[in-house]
């Protein structure tokens, strides 16, 4: 007797706790294998959830007839099948579960999966020192289970897991990689030898009908996704609706009891489904024989995780509806239709998938799991330290600060690829240009980006003697780029060979600083939001006026971008249909009136016909007429250089007409070298011209003085303080 009692002790105490149909088609086979060996485990059951509903099937008694002695029941669940229910289920088991693990007192506590129920359990044995095996942790579905999950896999000793990107998801979630068994899924052990039965014809038969073949019937079962449940409800009525309409014989499964089952099982008996010749409703079918069902089906559809991982052991095609499984590894039988928002689509799904074969998966396992957990419960070492350990990467250590440090100003490097400069300057986070320097903008591509990086190089070692510490790197260029690339599309004709150019990836990979790029027209409204007039208003358009037309939209706080990329091309708006030829090509456009280079070109014009010089100007022989000889002209009553920029003055104050009635802005900031004399003639405009209801609108001209770099250091100094751009 003394022997006995000595053997007993060194057995294995293995609690198993299961909480519905589901998990224990899991748990079942290594309750099976536990039991088989008496002389090394000690095997112990609690049953809870779902089990002892009389709505769900009452699936306890399966287990009863499997044999197994249930040693504990536990009432958890609180009726309401919805959010508050469920936390307050866990509640409920939170409360009961702890005097029958201390009276049990397992070694090792077997948990399933994902469900709120497990959970509890988790949580209950983790702070009761219990030690916990989680099977089928690390696996990634794509709704709330994958929360409860991971949480469970945080408290979890062990983990027997399924694939093998199950198990790299704990080894990046710091789990230390020798407690984690690569077993495969339990259920697989049974499926992989279930086409073997003779006697599944007659299981088709007693649950669906005698005049049902194989492969000529569908399996149904869709579960509730307690993050959306309003759409689920949505999805399962299209999906009874499509299969109504494909009519074929149907055994469709009552949904679990989750959030929101209640409400789909009124959609099921509102379309009468309990009493439709073409489906069987059924709350529960034995594991062994449901697989039978499967194996055998023309198509399983729903959002059961049985359809992507058992399903696929025999290829049956499996129609996936919604988001519950899209992040599970599956086999070539699943179509996912994941915006199952008609019912054309997901009829159409079954037009595609009835009847189809496809080769059988082992994604999930090979049939030998449960041997390789029984082994793995075994070489558990119960005098290791309880407290678990996480295998956290290596970190680079911390460098304890000093006064130089926490005195440093945090900085961008901002580029200004211009048409005949390059500059670059280091911008403080007040806006302050620190130091600025300029270069001639060579000709060729090399060139340009050599002188960039050479530039930028200077500028990083000068900012550590001004105690700046630069973030990142943003380049402010003409032409139409995409931001999120890094890629300058088309570039103006000023500045040559910048087409389809990613400036990103070359000033990346030699500052190693992450960089961003803009158009500078973008760039002069981000400055403006950040450092200027836009500060602090929602809706706003920046207007430069410089050697081209150009400009920026903020709405919403947001800089927009448009489809393309060409949102914002404020100087392309058409103001006369017979108006002059603009750079694009087109005719009539504001930057054909307004902009440095149309001004330049009506003051040649009246310099070769003897009009533009009036008494007290002068132009050099070498100096070459420009805008600023135009604008002197008419301030000095010059009559025909007074009209053209009068025209220009009206073609900008119409195009910014268009722009009010278009998207209605509080505030125009007119920026650039010509702002100021533009500023009187269009608010003249928009008074003469505008509706009413935009008379008002505020013009203002730009205080800054350098708004390309500073839009440019705003992209790196709004992102990298958490400022979303």
């Amino acid at each position: 007797m003394e022997r006995s009692e000595k053997e007993l002790k060194q057995r294995l105490r293995v609690c198993v706790a299961t909480c519905n149909r589901a998990d224990y088609s899991k748990l079942a086979p290594i309750m099976f294998g536990i039991k088989a060996h008496p002389e090394i485990f000690d095997l112990e059951v609690v049953v809870l959830g779902s089990h002892l509903i009389d709505d769900y099937g009452n699936t306890f008694r399966m287990i009863e007839q499997d044999e197994f002695d249930i040693g504990s029941k536990l009432h958890t669940i609180v009726r309401g099948e919805d959010e508050a229910a469920m936390v307050e289920s866990v509640g409920l088991a939170l409360v009961k579960l702890p005097d029958v693990l201390q009276r049990l007192a397992p070694d090792i506590l077997l948990v399933h999966g994902d469900r709120f129920d497990a959970l509890a359990l988790a949580t209950a044995a983790s702070l009761m020192n219990i030690r916990i095996l989680h099977l089928e942790g690390g696996e990634v579905s794509g709704t709330i289970d994958d929360s409860i999950r991971h949480a469970i896999s945080k408290l979890a000793h062990y983990h027997a897991v399924c694939t093998l990107s199950a198990e790299r998801h704990l080894i990046s979630m710091c789990e230390d990689h020798s407690r984690i068994l690569l077993a495969g899924c339990p259920s697989y052990d049974k499926l992989l030898s279930a086409h073997q039965r003779d006697d599944y014809a007659d299981i088709i038969k007693s649950w669906i009908g005698s005049d049902v073949k194989e492969q000529d019937y569908i399996v149904a079962l869709q579960h509730p996704v307690t993050t959306d449940i309003k759409n689920s409800i949505k999805i399962y009525e299209l999906m009874l609706d499509a299969l109504i309409s494909f009519n074929k014989k149907t055994l469709i499964l009552f949904p679990n009891i989750d959030a929101g089952s209640k409400e789909m099982v009124r959609v099921m008996r509102r379309k009468g489904i309990e009493q439709h010749p073409k489906f069987r409703a059924v709350k529960h079918v034995p594991f062994d024989q449901f697989i039978q069902l499967v194996a055998h089906a023309g198509c399983m559809i729903g959002n059961s995780s049985c359809g992507v991982r058992e399903a696929g052991a025999f290829g049956t095609p499996v129609i996936n509806l919604g988001t519950r499984q899209t992040g599970r590894e599956t086999g070539e039988n699943v179509l996912h239709v994941r915006d199952a928002d008609t019912h054309n689509k997901i009829y159409h799904a079954l037009e595609l998938q009835f009847g189809k074969r496809y080769p059988c998966s082992k994604i999930y396992g090979d049939g030998n799991a449960v041997q390789r957990i029984l082994k793995f419960l075994q070489s558990i070492d119960l005098s290791e330290p309880l407290q678990k350990k996480f295998c956290f990467p290596p970190v680079k250590e911390c460098i304890s600060q000093d006064i130089d440090h926490i005195l440093e100003t945090q900085s961008a490097l901002a580029v200004d690829l211009g048409g005949t400069n390059l500059r670059v300057g280091i911008v403080s986070m007040k806006g302050k240009v620190v130091k600025k320097y300029i270069q001639l903008n060579p000709k060729t591509f090399e060139e340009r980006i050599e002188l960039i990086l050479t530039m930028c190089k200077q500028a990083m070692a000068d900012a550590v003697h001004l105690n700046c510490r630069i973030l990142g790197v943003g380049v402010s260029t003409g032409g139409r780029v995409n931001p999120q690339d890094g890629v300058v599309l088309h570039s103006t004709k000023l500045i040559n060979e910048w087409s389809s150019v990613d400036i990103r990836t070359p000033l990346s990979s030699a500052l190693h600083l992450p960089v961003w790029v803009d158009n500078d027209g973008n760039c002069a409204a981000l400055a403006e939001r950040k450092f200027g007039h836009g500060k602090g208003v929602e809706n706003f358009v920046t207007i430069i006026t410089g050697t081209g037309i150009g400009g920026g939209i903020i709405q919403h706080n947001e800089l927009i971008h448009g489809n393309t990329f060409c949102a914002a091309e404020l100087g392309h708006i058409v103001v006369s249909l017979e108006g002059p030829e603009c750079m694009c090509g087109s005719h009539g456009c504001i930057e054909a009136y307004s902009s440095g280079l149309a001004l330049q070109r009506e003051a040649k014009r009246l310099h070769d016909e003897d009009l533009l010089l009036v008494e007290g100007m002068t132009v050099n022989n070498k100096e070459q007429v420009n805008a600023i000889h135009l604008i002197n002209a008419a301030r000095l009553g010059n009559p025909k250089a007074e009209s053209v920029l009068h025209t220009a003055a009206t073609a900008l104050g119409l195009g910014i007409v268009n722009i009010l009635h278009m998207i209605n802005p509080s505030l125009v900031i007119l920026s650039g070298v010509l702002a100021k004399h533009y500023e009187d003639p269009v608010r003249q405009v928009i008074s003469q011209r505008a509706l009413l209801s935009a008379q008002g609108t505020n013009i203002k001209v730009s205080e800054l003085e350098d708004p390309a770099l500073l839009g440019a250091a705003s992209m790196v100094l709004d992102y990298t303080t958490r400022r979303t751009y």
